[in-house]
């Protein structure tokens, strides 16, 4: 591994009932020699240009096709355009963390990732949960989906995703911001995580670490559970796999890896598989979910090469 070399640092408060006086953290992110960090800057920026490209073309081909402004590609648009910031709020700072010798992240930058991290994440899967349900009503409910899933409804599912979402993990996120820090001051991550922001506080804070896990497990197990309703729901109805198999796969990998990390009662697992399975949903699925969710689908294929003009 690489050594980190230190410049400036900071003062660290061992008086745990006073103020903190760290002014940042630093993030380890992937230590390597000084050539691995440089292909790896060389290349997120390729994987991250890729998903912008990928969601991207479905937000232009859903605004600009009108047979496309239905409840389903609705909410196929913002689910695309929350991908886009869910990756944004990592990705550019992973990406100055590999060329940076001293690796450090602000008070504020640090908290300001983590609130958006997690608020988006938080959206993402109420938002799983919105189209699955979506899905159950079109197949099983052909006749009766127009006037169930209307325009109306569709408008304030969205918006609630969207509030439920940065509201979820407003409060513990502003508690643990006001915490005072001490001792080390570094995260072995390449984003700001709670559980390592809450090993770091002085005195520890079982209340708020209980919180911050009762919210998660909440957040992670209804939509999740709606979610396999549905879709055994649609299974039950047309009797084929193939009709919704590769949806619940993406769906089955990005709740089955935040699970791992945020919900399992032996979620203290090692810095190296934090990473890897934190990149795995906050980077792969990102990826992926154009391809699942959409280049498969006619509709949208005949949109995006129309967009192209082929």
């Amino acid at each position: 591994t690489c050594t980190l070399t230190l410049e400036q640092p900071m003062k660290i408060s061992n008086t745990p009932n006073t103020s903190s006086t760290i002014t940042g953290f630093i993030l380890l992110g992937f230590p390597c020699p000084r050539e691995g960090q440089i292909l790896l800057f060389l290349l997120f920026p390729v994987i991250y240009l890729l998903i912008l490209m990928g969601n991207g073309s479905i937000i232009c081909a859903v605004c600009w096709d009108q047979r496309l402004h239905t409840p389903m590609y609705i909410l196929l648009n913002n689910f695309s355009f929350l991908e886009i910031w869910y990756v944004t709020s990592t990705v550019p700072n992973m990406l100055a963390n590999f060329l940076s010798d001293t690796k450090v992240i602000s008070l504020s930058g640090c908290f300001l990732q983590f609130y958006f991290f997690f608020s988006l994440g938080a959206a993402e899967s109420f938002f799983l949960a919105i189209m699955a349900f979506d899905w159950y009503l079109a197949i099983c409910r052909p006749l009766h989906y127009p006037t169930i899933m209307t325009g109306h409804l569709c408008t304030n599912l969205v918006v609630s995703c969207w509030i439920l979402g940065f509201f979820w993990f407003l409060i513990p996120i502003i508690i643990i911001s006001q915490m005072s820090f001490c001792g080390s001051r570094i995260i072995d991550h390449f984003l700001c995580d709670p559980g390592s922001l809450l090993a770091l506080t002085c005195p520890r804070a079982p209340v708020i670490e209980l919180t911050s896990s009762t919210l998660s497990s909440l957040l992670l197990g209804i939509p999740f559970f709606f979610i396999m309703v549905s879709y055994a729901l649609v299974l039950r109805a047309v009797k084929a796999f193939s009709t919704c198999g590769s949806h619940l796969v993406v769906v089955s990998l990005f709740y089955g890896s935040v699970m791992i990390m945020y919900v399992s009662p032996t979620s203290k697992h090692e810095a190296g598989m934090q990473k890897m399975v934190t990149l795995f949903y906050s980077i792969v699925t990102p990826l992926i979910n154009p391809v699942i969710y959409s280049l498969r689908n006619k509709d949208m294929k005949h949109a995006i090469k129309k967009l192209l003009g082929t």
